[in-house]
């Protein structure tokens, strides 16, 4: 491809990734096997092939790294949270809530405390190490998580694996800014820092992500559901919609320093519970995966071709050693300790619940956000050693995903029906 200009190469390839996502859902369903890992191996070939493409280095490439990941994480967390037929209560998400609480921090601290003591990082690596690790990936995961609105099935693995992915993945914030403050001043700093820590990056940032969701969530619903309905307003069915909503309030949230995440799939969960039955979703939440297919055909063979350039160059064999035992060992066990009480699942739920908890954008996203905000010493093993566990996750999970899915769907999935949809709505 000898004089032909790289933007001109590179649109060409992106319409070839983006129209191969057409097809990609089938091909996973007939080969059982993780489309992500097939547009890896693509990203792998084009660079190694083709000359003149833009070379993928999150390092040197920060911003557009931290924006491109950012954009494919929110609009996947509001088609995540679209596609979730269980009607929102404390008491029916309870173990979604186990997953984002006792797991999260249980595997937050196993890492920590691996890196620091046995890696021999500085603390502050070791804690955002710990923190980027921790939420599961509503981007990646789609083999393991619910399929499109008013499924008609009721499966407790999938959605306790989705309704995680779209909660966690802003849970990590603070973490990953209690990560910031310690590689800024060090752990022996004032006491107020810690405390300006819990009040805002714990209470604040995460009431304000949560009440804007509700917020603009319920404003929405109403001039998508009640107006049309009830005042013979302008009715609305255009899937675009969904996307509008979430860069709205996404960039609404961050202007008064919430966080975003959570706003956006609080967002989605309140705009679907406030008509759970209502055939609209459908088309909001297709849209959004249109769009999040596209982005996340571009991510990957980018990944692959960071792949190529040498962003696994860094790793060393205890690294290597790490990133088997948190995928095998540390999230799994983490896993199960959270679920101990959930009488109503069997072990062999717990066991899927536990293991596949993938790793992806999200990881990518909170890294290129905390080296963005401040220097860490550690800057190209963190990289190294957070690609290598996403790769590892993407092969490990999406070779298996697809039959233990079916394996389980066909011992314990039940029949939902839309009137039982709308009836458990009414209770809860």
């Amino acid at each position: 491809m000898q004089g032909v200009d790289s933007y001109i190469i590179s649109i060409t390839l992106i319409g070839i990734a983006a129209l191969g996502m057409a097809w990609m859902p089938s091909i996973t369903e007939r080969t059982q096997i993780s489309y992500s890992i097939i547009y890896v191996l693509f990203g792998i070939a084009l660079y190694e092939l083709v000359d003149h493409l833009p070379k993928p280095n999150p390092i040197l490439h920060d911003k557009e790294a931290l924006h491109l990941t950012e954009l494919v994480v929110i609009i996947s967390l509001m088609g995540t949270g679209l596609k979730i037929d269980q009607p929102f209560s404390l008491k029916s998400w309870a173990v979604p809530f186990r997953l984002i609480t006792f797991t999260m921090i249980v595997c937050i601290a196993a890492v920590t405390w691996v890196a620091h003591w046995l890696l021999g990082f500085d603390l502050a690596s070791s804690l955002l190490l710990g923190a980027v690790l921790a939420p599961t990936d509503p981007v990646l995961a789609s083999d393991v998580q619910v399929g499109p609105p008013l499924e008609k099935s009721k499966d407790n693995v999938r959605f306790s694996l989705t309704a995680e992915a779209g909660m966690n993945d802003g849970m990590a914030f603070p973490f990953t800014w209690l990560a910031i403050i310690v590689a800024a001043i060090g752990i022996g700093g004032s006491s107020e820092n810690l405390v300006l820590w819990f009040t805002r990056d714990v209470l604040y940032r995460l009431a304000a992500g949560v009440a804007c969701g509700v917020g603009i969530g319920l404003l929405l619903a109403r001039l998508v559901f009640y107006l049309p309905e009830k005042r013979n307003f302008v009715v609305i069915r255009d899937g675009f919609v969904a996307v509008s909503a979430t860069l709205l309030v996404y960039g609404l949230t961050e202007m008064v320093k919430g966080y975003g995440f959570i706003a956006v799939f609080v967002t989605a969960i309140t705009l679907r519970n406030y008509e759970l039955g209502h055939n609209y979703h459908r088309k909001l939440h297709d849209f959004t995966d249109q769009i999040e297919r596209i982005l996340l055909a571009i991510v990957l063979i980018l990944f692959g071709g960071s792949i190529v350039g040498g962003i696994l160059k860094p790793l060393t064999l205890p690294m290597v050693v790490f990133s088997f035992g948190f995928v095998l060992l540390i999230r799994p066990v983490a896993g199960l300790l959270g679920l101990i009480g959930t009488r109503h699942l069997h072990l062999k739920e717990k066991l899927g619940i536990s293991f596949f908890g993938i790793r992806g954008m999200g990881s990518f996203f909170y890294l290129a956000f905390a080296f963005e905000k401040t220097r860490f010493p550690l800057m190209h093993q963190l990289w190294a050693i957070v690609a290598f566990i996403v790769l590892l996750s993407l092969v490990l999970h999406g070779l298996t995903a697809s039959k233990t899915m079916k394996k389980l769907e066909s011992q314990f999935n039940q029949p939902l029906h839309i009137k039982e949809v709308k009836d458990n709505f009414r209770q809860a």
